[in-house]
């Protein structure tokens, strides 16, 4: 059965260009909607797999539709946005559960719309499969005993759904973490400051978006950049960030980036967490951790939004282990 998706934009261009790269796409659109007020009355009578939502309508904008719809385990939105003009609120969307972003061009130029279309079509697919699998989802093993060697650096990647899974771990974890925490998250330039400062207000944790040179400090949590990727070094005795802008497979930041550095840096004493997201990102990285006998967590597939990156990393065999998001918190506190 194909996905069902509502599409939703106050344009009518838009609706239209939107509605044929999701058919084009294999995906079956089964209404659109002109607003907020109209969206939520067809996600009431439709029940839609995934929503495909603009930010700045009339009536209803999109955060008032995020608002509406908490706590509902469907409709998975993800976000069509223009980042140039709504990177703010494009964070507060992410914070109030949309679980990915997809930037559009503030015109849809003909030559972006096959740009637009793979990434889009690849998030809802991606999405809706997350739904039926994490509906299917066996309960996670029993968590590991607590390890004898202590964790010195705590590393996250995540992808489609990390916004709302880094979102509800920051504000779990407490002060006095010993260990302080690296975060990559596959998401659009523009997005990343703003996020960060985000997290910050609802953590007891000091949430920076990373810059060069920063010292990572106990009570710290660093988000890699957009664009760049992230790296942890070692520099007389302290953790220090480094920012890379070299291309390396398909994503900047790369989880294997942040993860290979870190296993260098922190050797038997670095801990890598793959949570919610799409792809094998994170996968070479993990092999890293483990050649240098640190640790591994990944997020449990009843809970994860997409269990791409966790499984991969979960099913190759490098003894990581499989924790649902609500008690990762308290496993990081025992570990770190």
């Amino acid at each position: 059965m194909k996905p069902r998706v509502l599409v939703v934009d106050d344009s009518a261009f838009a609706r239209t260009v939107l509605s044929r790269l999701l058919r084009a796409g294999d995906l079956d659109v089964v209404a659109t909607a002109r607003d907020g007020a109209d969206a939520l009355a067809k996600i009431d009578k439709l029940d839609p797999d995934v929503v495909t939502l603009d930010l700045t309508m009339p009536t209803v904008d999109g955060l008032g539709v995020l608002r509406a719809l908490a706590g509902r385990a469907r409709p998975r939105v993800i976000v069509v946005s223009m980042s140039s003009i709504e990177t703010e609120i494009g964070a507060e969307a992410l914070a109030l559960g949309a679980i990915d972003l997809v930037t559009k061009p503030t015109a849809f130029a003909s030559d972006r719309l096959n740009e637009i279309g793979d990434e889009l079509v690849a998030k809802v697919a991606a999405a809706a499969e997350g739904f039926h699998a994490a509906a299917a989802a066996l309960s996670p093993e029993p968590l590991a005993s607590v390890l004898s060697r202590s964790v010195d650096l705590v590393m996250i990647g995540t992808s489609t759904g990390g916004p709302q899974a880094l979102t509800r771990l920051m504000s779990a974890l407490p002060a006095t973490l010993r260990a302080p925490i690296a975060m990559v998250l596959h998401i659009p330039v523009g997005y990343t400051e703003a996020l960060a400062a985000r997290l910050d207000k609802g953590s007891a944790l000091h949430v920076v978006e990373a810059s060069e040179g920063l010292e990572l400090v106990a009570g710290m949590a660093v988000l890699a950049r957009a664009g760049e990727h992230l790296a942890i070094h070692r520099e007389h005795g302290k953790f220090v960030a480094r920012l890379r802008s070299h291309p390396n497979g398909v994503f900047m930041p790369s989880v294997d980036e942040l993860f290979k550095s870190g296993a260098i840096a922190a050797g038997p004493h670095a801990l890598g967490v793959v949570l919610t997201g799409m792809g094998d990102d994170g996968l070479i990285g993990a092999r890293a951790i483990a050649a240098a006998k640190g640790s591994l967590i990944t997020e449990a597939a009843s809970s994860a939004v997409v269990y791409g990156m966790p499984r991969v990393v979960h099913e190759a065999g490098l003894g990581a282990t499989s924790v649902p998001l609500e008690a990762l918190a308290q496993e990081l506190v025992r570990r770190a």
